[in-house]
């Protein structure tokens, strides 16, 4: 868990730390309005809660969505094979960075689902993956288009499957 945590705030960039400021200084503003106003109890707790709300909702969406637009990228499967010696799909494919900034790395994640013809159930299915594999490639450049080959094994389905393909890029 201190991994993960100490991980997280390894990887935050500027943007992230004047996000995260100013949201803590509208906790801070709307916690003291509360304060001030705590003759009037409704109003005094409707804006403490309102400061915890978006201090909460506010850093998680936010963070979401700042990513979404600094580090936007493309990824298309160009190929998929399924082996018949081994088990296991080779998977050409690439991702293209269509954002103002270089990349240092990505995460590129193929994930492999049962495909069963009814939206519904393809969709409940979609929840529970029968493989999945990641690589990194590291150094994407503005504009640059980076191919890839991944082996996802061990893979045993022998009915119709989809594969998705995504990328968190830093």
């Amino acid at each position: 868990m201190s991994g993960t945590i100490s991980k997280f705030i390894n990887e935050l960039i500027l943007y992230d730390y004047i996000l995260f400021g100013a949201l803590f200084l509208l906790f801070i503003l709307f916690v003291t309005i509360g304060i001030l106003l705590r003759k009037r109890g409704a109003i005094a707790i409707l804006l403490i809660l309102f400061a915890f709300t978006q201090l909460i909702v506010g850093s998680t969406y936010g963070y979401i969505k700042m990513h979404e637009y600094l580090f936007t990228n493309e990824t298309a499967i160009t190929s998929q094979k399924k082996l018949n010696f081994t088990q296991a799909i080779v998977l050409y494919g690439s991702v293209k960075n269509i954002s103002q900034r270089d990349f240092s790395s990505c995460n590129i994640t193929a994930t492999v689902y049962k495909k069963s013809g009814n939206k519904i159930k393809d969709y409940i299915l979609m929840l529970k993956p029968l493989n999945k594999m990641s690589i990194i490639e590291q150094g994407i450049v503005k504009d640059e288009k980076r191919e890839f080959k991944m082996i996802i094994e061990p893979f045993t389905y022998g009915g119709d499957y989809n594969i998705t393909l995504g990328a968190n890029c830093r």
